[in-house]
């Protein structure tokens, strides 16, 4: 399959692209376990690069503490609901508000999921719409991950994006579907769906 060039870093366009060190999974995961980063340190491995993770409205958090209990109330046990963990895809380790693994929640012990124990994943967005929408669908597109989920508060909505290209030129979802207020998401895994959630008792 086709590979595709990464992003360019998140930076102003007169600044040389060859001025900015791009780092494997394995090198930023050795940055941790040495303490060059931390739990405190606000940023995450995106294509390569390390990027400043957006600041969180209450809303958001709203979002992020309210969706992880919607989803263990429908999730089988052959599914573990994850929330604000670190997920390894390919030359990224971003950490979704959200993830639905297959498993047990034991088999994450000593790794994060991988694009082939991911069944859905999510992001709640206000000031990182934008990037939600293209950066992080990308990256998730490009593994596969086959159900992304943006759970926009700014306009108040759930937008779900499904059947990935996975790797290839322009890594995308073919679809996308949205959920605003008033209506319910159903909750797909592998295939089948487990349930529904109101738009609402997200948003608040």
């Amino acid at each position: 399959m086709p590979t595709t060039a990464p992003a360019s870093p998140p930076v102003p366009g007169f600044v040389p692209q060859s001025t900015f060190h791009r780092l494997t999974v394995d090198q930023y995961h050795d940055m941790i376990r040495n303490g060059i980063l931390t739990e405190d340190d606000p940023v995450e491995l995106l294509e390569g690069y390390l990027v400043t993770k957006m600041p969180r409205s209450p809303e958001h958090d709203y979002a992020v503490s309210a969706l992880p209990d919607e989803l263990i109330r429908l999730v089988p046990r052959t599914f573990t609901v994850r929330g604000q963990c670190a997920a390894t895809i390919q030359e990224s380790e971003p950490e979704p508000d959200v993830v639905v693994a297959r498993g047990d929640r034991t088999l994450y012990r000593h790794r994060h999921p991988g694009p082939a124990d991911t069944a859905l994943v999510v992001e709640v967005s206000a000031s990182s719409l934008q990037h939600d929408r293209t950066d992080k669908a990308r990256i998730y597109a490009r593994a596969g991950i086959p159900v992304y989920w943006v759970v926009n508060v700014i306009d108040k909505l759930i937008e779900v994006y499904t059947q990935p290209s996975g790797p290839s030129d322009a890594p995308a979802y073919a679809d996308r579907q949205d959920y605003p207020i008033g209506t319910a998401v159903p909750v797909v895994l592998d295939g089948a769906t487990v349930g529904t959630i109101p738009v609402a008792e997200v948003m608040g």
